[in-house]
């Protein structure tokens, strides 16, 4: 009977902890499933309308701050830099005129959360398959982000250089 009470107590405390983790997930998990839905809404397929494609490229905006800066240099291509929401939903427009379909993964996700808990630098590896071409395109890249109203937003994305 004793430890019958003892490993009824043992569940109800890992019941707790459940709860307490689901109700209250760290920035580290919230930052992660940001990153996810960046790289959703970024991905297209062929035969998606453009009204699909018009709520993707608004669902992507609210990704992040309203001031973003952006600065994406691809070797081989033309230097991109970016400026606030409006231009980011631009630019996802753009590409999805320019590109019959698009694939992105973020595959391996690095968190530092800041002491303060209000800013983060996520460092990531972009993979993006553009439908037609053979060649994957992979880039290393740095997301700085803000607690904003209890939402982590992105306020800078840049391309990090590598030696090659």
């Amino acid at each position: 009977m004793k430890w019958s009470r003892i490993l009824l107590l043992a569940v109800v405390a890992a019941l707790a902890v459940g709860a307490w983790v689901l109700l209250h997930p760290s920035p580290e998990h919230l930052i992660r499933k940001q990153l996810e839905g960046v790289a959703h809404a970024v991905s297209f397929g062929p035969k998606e309308s453009y009204l699909a494609r018009l709520a993707a490229a608004q669902r992507l905006a609210g990704f992040f701050s309203t001031n973003v800066e952006v600065q994406i240099n691809v070797p081989g291509h033309q230097e991109n830099r970016l400026a606030g929401r409006e231009e980011i939903q631009q630019a996802a427009l753009s590409a999805q005129a320019s590109v019959q379909a698009l694939s992105v993964t973020f595959p391996d996700i690095t968190i530092i959360v800041n002491a303060d808990q209000q800013s983060a630098v996520a460092d990531l590896t972009l993979q993006a398959q553009v439908a037609g071409q053979p060649d994957m395109i992979v880039q290393e890249m740095k997301f700085t982000l803000r607690k904003i109203n209890g939402n982590w937003l992105i306020i800078k994305v840049e391309t990090v250089r590598t030696l090659s």
